[in-house]
Parts: structure tokens; sequence; C-alpha cells
């Protein structure tokens, strides 16, 4: 089990932006650039010699060039963190900070790229024509219902994978946790009754790898209630998970739904009342993971829950999507993979999972550190092996 590295002191307003001044990223060279001869291999008139050989073969732009290991990070800066739509310039920052974390712990170069535009066909347009320069698409902070429509889009356009983290990165991290607190609480997690509070980018996703998963009972929720067939206010997406979940055909708002549920997920930042916990079932879970403040506190939560998981560092059991996306995206430009499936985000789960679960799981250990080391190569050896399998069916 890896512990996190605590720095002494709060961090402070100068700290942060010294750090950022003048961004988080740079370029370095792999080859030296010291002599004429260096000049000559690197740039012209070698380079020429590795241009033609790409033109003639277009494969060799994956292995002569780092286009193929190379993930693009894009955003609109729509739906950044908790600050909302924030705009292109203000989301880099964020996009930089991603990139770092995918050299940091998937071992992968990476480029942050913001565009200015909210429109669909306009935004996978230039996304298309950039393909070239890139060998995976990270999508992230876009906002919903657009980001479904952009991903499943560029996914279908690209010959390469496509991911939006929000959505998929954390589910795959809620999904891993609620294996290992299912395990726990000596729950069967086929029978669980979920009820997921949010219903934009990740509560769909969650939605999406819990159904997958084999669990059925489902219940989603919106600002205006239990998503159910009833409701004639919902949007295509919403109507669609109205079919598809909610097998007891619950009405009504969270208090309806947490009625003997089994697990709550929060990802919407609504505030749920202390007094709705008293509805939820024994040995219940709570997943509240608004950041940077979670929908009911910890300690509030585990007044009624046997196992509290959120988004934050400073409580135990974070909800963390560098668990998910850095192995996620190794494992598939490993394998060679055209496309991030379904399949392989359950092995994403699966392999977070069995890590805590080697340690020895406890209510305040079900998920490993976002700092453990051991938790992307794990993820890229379960998602490439996942590839390989889905190529030689």
């Amino acid at each position: 089990m890896s512990d996190d590295t605590q720095q002494p002191g709060p961090i402070t307003h100068e700290e942060i932006f010294r750090n950022h001044e003048g961004g988080k990223l740079t370029v370095v060279s792999k080859f030296p650039l010291k002599t004429r001869r260096d000049l000559s291999i690197a740039y012209t008139p070698g380079v020429a010699e590795v241009s033609r050989a790409v033109h003639q073969d277009p494969a060799m732009a994956k292995t002569h060039t780092w286009a193929g290991r190379l993930v693009a990070v894009i955003s609109d800066g729509s739906a950044v963190l908790g600050l909302g739509d924030i705009g292109p310039a203000a989301s880099l920052p964020v996009m930089e900070g991603k990139s770092a974390l995918f050299r940091e712990f998937g071992g992968l170069d990476s480029i942050p790229i913001v565009l200015d535009t909210q429109d669909v066909d306009e935004f996978v347009r230039t996304v298309t024509l950039l393909r070239p320069t890139f060998g995976a698409v990270n999508l992230e902070d876009i906002s919903a219902p657009r980001c479904f429509e952009i991903e499943q889009r560029l996914i279908e356009e690209l010959d390469i994978p496509v991911m939006h983290d929000d959505q998929h990165g954390t589910a795959v991290v809620v999904l891993a946790a609620l294996l290992n607190a299912a395990q726990l609480v000596g729950k069967d997690l086929a029978g669980l009754k979920v009820v997921i509070a949010g219903a934009g980018a990740a509560g769909i996703a969650i939605t999406e790898i819990l159904l997958a998963q084999g669990i059925a009972d489902v219940v989603l929720m919106d600002s205006r209630g239990i998503v159910s067939r009833e409701r004639d206010d919902l949007n295509a997406i919403k109507a669609d998970y109205a079919a598809r979940t909610n097998p007891r055909g619950l009405i009504g708002g969270p208090k309806d739904a947490l009625e003997g549920a089994d697990v709550f997920v929060g990802v919407s930042g609504g505030k749920i009342p202390e007094e709705f916990l008293t509805e939820l079932a024994e040995d219940a879970v709570v997943f509240a993971l608004a950041n940077p403040d979670p929908e009911i506190m910890p300690d509030v939560a585990a007044k009624y829950a046997s196992v509290v998981a959120t988004g934050r560092s400073d409580f135990p059991n974070q909800i963390n999507n560098v668990l998910a996306f850095p192995g996620i995206f190794r494992g598939a430009l490993d394998a060679g993979a055209r496309r991030i499936t379904a399949a392989m985000k359950l092995e994403a789960a699966r392999a977070i999972a069995a890590i805590a679960a080697e340690d020895g799981l406890s209510p305040d250990y079900i998920v490993p550190s976002a700092l453990d080391g051991r938790v992307a190569p794990a993820v890229a050896q379960a998602v490439a092996r996942c590839a390989q399998e889905d190529a030689r069916s």
C-alpha cells in the first residue's frame, strides 16, 4: 500500500501561482543537438529521409514520430472542474495538469488543446483535421449533453482511442470502489439497489458501467427527481436511460429514491439532507463525489453508511480519475487498439479494485491512493490484454 506524502503546512496562494507561472509543461528533445552532425540527423537533411519514408508508408508515423504515443487532451472549457463554463483560456491550466498526469502516471506524452467553440460540428471537424498529430484523444471538461455527441462522433470518425475522461474515468473508479465496498459489507453486487444523483456526463457513464457489470436495480436522478418512464420532460438521452433503469418504477425525489437503497452515488453537486440518509438500507455505501463540497459530508454520511467515499484528497477513499485514465490510454496504445471498449473499462475497474483487495480492505481503504505507482501499470496490462483478446476473437 502506498501512502500519500503530505507537504508540511498549508498550500499558499503564492506557492500555487509561482508553480504555474509560465505553464507546467515543456518540450525536451530526446536527441542531443550539440554538433552539426546532430543537427543533420535531427533536422535537415536527415529528417527528409524519414518524411519520405512516412509518405511511402504512413504506418511509420506511429514508430518514427511521437504521434503513436501522443495523447491530445482536448476541451472547450465548458464544464471545468467545479468552475463550470469558464472558457478555453481559463481551462488551459487544467489541461496542462492533465497532460502532466499522463506523463507521470502513464509514461505517455500529451499535449493540451483548447478550442474556442461550443459548436459540436466545428469541434468534431477541428479534432478530425488534427488527427495526424496524435495517437489518442482524451476529451476533458465538456458539458453535457454535447459531450455525449462529441465523443460518439469522434469514436466513429477517428481510427484511434477516444475517451471523455469526465465520464468514463469517473465511472471506472466508482465501479472499482463499489466492487470492494460490496465485498466489505457482504452484499451481492448484482443484487445491489443503487441510486445515482446527477444525470450529466459522470452520472450517465456510471449508470452505463454498472448496468454492464450486471447491476440491474439502478435509479438515476436529475435536478427534477427520479428519471422515470412517467416523466415527459426528459431529453433523448435521459429517456433512453429511463427505459433501461429504475426497474421498480419509482417516482418522486431523493427521499423516495433512497428508501431501501444499498448504495448512493452523488455526482451532482446538489445537497442531500441528513434525514434522507435514514432511508438507506443497513450496511449502506455512500459515495458523495461532488468537489469541493460533497453532497453530504463524510462524517455525517458515516452515521448511516458502513463505507463512505468522496472525491476529495483529504478524506479516505478518494475516487480519483487518475487511478484510471493513464493506464487505460497506455494499455490501449500498447495494444494498438482503435477503440476503448466497454470491456476494457470493466477490466480497468477490476484491476484497480484488485490492488486494494490484495492490500487488505477496510472501511477506510477500498481503492488505492491516487499516488500508488502500481495502479497505472496494472490497468494498462489489463486493458491491453482485453484489447488483444478482442482482436483475436
